[in-house]
């Protein structure tokens, strides 16, 4: 038997109806890739700005409870932003640090004011018009203001 030769068996109407076929393929592939990526003025997905930390801290005073159960961090991918933490508590370490060293002042201030009342002998909690008193608790002087002392 001889090599027979391939037998066409497509109809020329068949052949047209392939190419219309693959032709409005190749242009519906086409417009929605365009309208996918952005191009032909379509506006169909559009370019979103990432999700910032917007510093909700005060600048202007001392961050307080309030501040700080009210910040709310940006979401990643994959959990929170690093770079947005890492800022967070640094502000929030430096406060802290900021307070402490302040609390030292303070504490260190009356401390001083404590030991220096104890060798003079002055009452650190007297109000201003009071008398001062004696050793016996009473009060030490002459009569108290407003009052005759009786010459």
């Amino acid at each position: 038997m001889a090599p027979s030769e391939p037998v066409e068996v497509s109809a020329p109407g068949e052949m047209r109806v392939f190419w219309f076929l693959l032709l409005t393929m190749v242009v519906v592939v086409t417009a929605v890739t365009l309208a996918v990526v952005g191009g032909g003025g379509s506006a169909v997905l559009q370019d979103v700005e990432p999700q910032r930390f917007t510093d909700p801290l005060p600048t202007t005073r001392p961050v307080g409870r309030a501040d700080v159960e009210a910040l709310r961090l940006p979401m990643a991918a994959r959990g929170y932003r690093m770079a947005d933490v890492d800022e967070a508590l640094s502000r929030l370490g430096a406060e802290l640090a900021e307070r402490d060293a302040r609390i030292a002042e303070l504490e260190s201030a009356l401390a001083g004011a404590q030991a220096s009342a104890v060798t003079t002998g002055t009452d650190l909690f007297k109000q201003p018009g009071d008398r001062p008193t004696g050793p016996g608790g009473g009060q030490m002087g002459g009569p108290a203001r407003g009052e005759d002392d009786g010459r």
